[in-house]
């Protein structure tokens, strides 16, 4: 139908006319109440927000000393971290001397990973940065 004619429609049900489609050949409109219709627009933008889930970095921190106890506390946080669908940051800190070796600190890091092998896959392969050996840890399963 026309324009005149739909907009007629839309005056006698007290409704607007909105396009819907314009790029469309025709262009499509509807009658609805424009203010009901951008209400539930915006209540259903602002839901997936609510339920968006965004991904975070976490970090944990190692020595290349390190005893066994504390490798597997910080391995329980990082598994958490990645249960709950965030990325893990794990960094070995050399100091000094601890640089001559830096084998020690790979088999730290090699063996953290190794602890968390069945929740993360390595999304980034352990490299130095500095005095820093870095590998970036992703969850396996989607929250």
């Amino acid at each position: 139908m026309s324009s005149k004619e739909a907009y007629q429609q839309a005056v006698q049900a007290d409704l607007d006319l909105v396009c819907v489609a314009p790029n469309a050949n025709p262009p499509v409109c509807k009658l609805l109440n424009y203010g009901k219709y951008r209400y539930e627009q915006q209540k259903k933008a602002k839901e997936n927000r609510k339920n968006q889930h965004t991904v975070e970095i976490k970090e944990i921190q190692l020595t290349p000393q390190i005893g066994q106890h504390d490798v597997d506390t910080k391995a329980k946080a990082a598994r958490r971290f990645l249960e709950e669908g965030n990325k893990v940051k794990v960094g070995v800190r050399y100091r000094g001397r601890q640089l001559s070796h830096a084998e020690i600190g790979e088999e730290v890091m090699n063996k953290f990973i190794a602890s968390l092998e069945d929740v993360a896959s390595v999304e980034r392969a352990p490299f130095m940065e500095g005095k820093w050996l870095n590998a970036v840890l992703a969850s396996k399963c989607k929250k």
